[in-house]
């Protein structure tokens, strides 16, 4: 008898997800693009263009013969798959879904069935799981105890809190999901940020792998990372969990700025644009000798000045909402030496 394709809720699902395989989105490229489960891989079974052929079909003509259409397309779309999963075992468990858990989902489901893999459907499909995420982040940030890495810029706090990450603290690199280093002039070279939606999915999954008895190390943030909106009820926490500053000599982080910002002074071009969209926040004179330092290649005259009067009065502004509970001056920026890990670890 052939086995049943069993259907899960995703809340069932959460915590079993890594015993598949492989996660299936049979979705179109630009549904996966938006926002998907981290980790799956993208195997449509319409494009782009032919899901809109059959959506057109559907409500222009019939539904009859969108479903014809789309059936053809399916199973030649679904073939060319089985050609990339030929080398796959007879006990190859996929996880497959599709916007609602419905037709698209179900004919990869029951062709993986018919070969003989163990395949398993998300109920309800991306809107379950979507669902699952948005109201998850909110109960999630608040099992969890936070302790707030907090300095000015130039000081290198996401190496400090990679580093932590390597000795085995928990660190959610906030940052690293949004691939951005939430200033201004923060947006990484050729890599754009993701959807605030993939965002999301990251960071929910991100923050459900930490264990709630022991604290969580994040970097303050402003409540946006470049074009990203950190959740509310996160922020929130945030703002009421204990900090830590770090500090370091202006000389030595304006240093480290030229290093760590050095595609800025390789496309002076894109520099002169991001400066000239700080001109809402600083006077005419200023932005234009930081311009000026940007024509005659004085990068380090601009990386002070960019500390002195924008990054620097900006950080004492944001301090006032924080509560720093504990104070350490580092020997150089992104160093973490161990008086300075002891001392953090001292502050949990």
């Amino acid at each position: 008898m052939q086995r049943q394709i069993p259907r899960l809720p995703f809340e069932q699902l959460i915590d079993q997800i890594d015993g598949f395989d492989t996660i299936i989105d049979v979705r179109a490229p630009a549904e996966f693009a938006e926002d998907h489960i981290p980790g799956a891989i993208n195997l449509p079974v319409l494009s782009d263009t032919e899901r809109a052929e059959v959506g057109t079909l559907y409500k222009q003509v019939n539904p009859f013969t969108a479903r014809k259409r789309g059936a053809q397309i399916t199973a030649l779309n679904i073939s060319r798959h089985l050609e990339t999963l030929n080398q796959q075992p007879k006990d190859w468990s996929p996880l497959v879904y599709c916007w609602r858990g419905g037709q698209r989902s179900g004919a990869m489901a029951l062709v993986f069935n018919e070969i003989g893999w163990p395949v398993t459907l998300i109920q309800g499909g991306y809107k379950a799981y979507r669902r699952h995420v948005i109201e998850g982040l909110s109960r999630i940030c608040q099992r969890l105890n936070y302790r707030v890495l907090t300095g000015p810029t130039g000081s290198g706090k996401t190496q400090l809190l990679r580093q932590m990450a390597e000795r085995g603290i928990q660190v959610l690199d906030l940052e690293g999901l949004a691939n951005h280093r939430g200033s201004l002039l923060g947006s990484e070279p050729d890599s754009p940020q993701p959807s605030q939606k993939y965002f999301e999915s990251c960071l929910y999954h991100a923050l459900c792998a930490f264990d709630p008895a022991k604290p969580v190390w994040i970097e303050s943030e402003s409540s946006k990372i470049g074009e990203l909106h950190i959740p509310k009820e996160l922020f929130r926490q945030l703002m009421q969990s204990d900090g830590f500053r770090v500090d370091c000599a202006l000389e030595k982080r304006a240093n480290w700025l030229l290093e760590d910002y050095r595609h800025l002074c390789q496309h002076p071009e894109n520099t002169r644009q991001l400066i000239e969209r700080l001109a809402f926040r600083h006077p005419r004179t200023q932005v234009d000798a930081w311009l000026a330092c940007v024509d005659r290649g004085d990068w380090r005259t601009l990386s002070e000045s960019l500390l002195v009067h924008h990054y620097d009065p900006a950080y004492a502004q944001s301090q006032k909402r924080l509560q720093v509970t504990a104070n350490c001056e580092l020997e150089s920026p992104g160093y973490l030496s161990e008086t300075v890990f002891k001392h953090l670890m001292d502050a949990t």
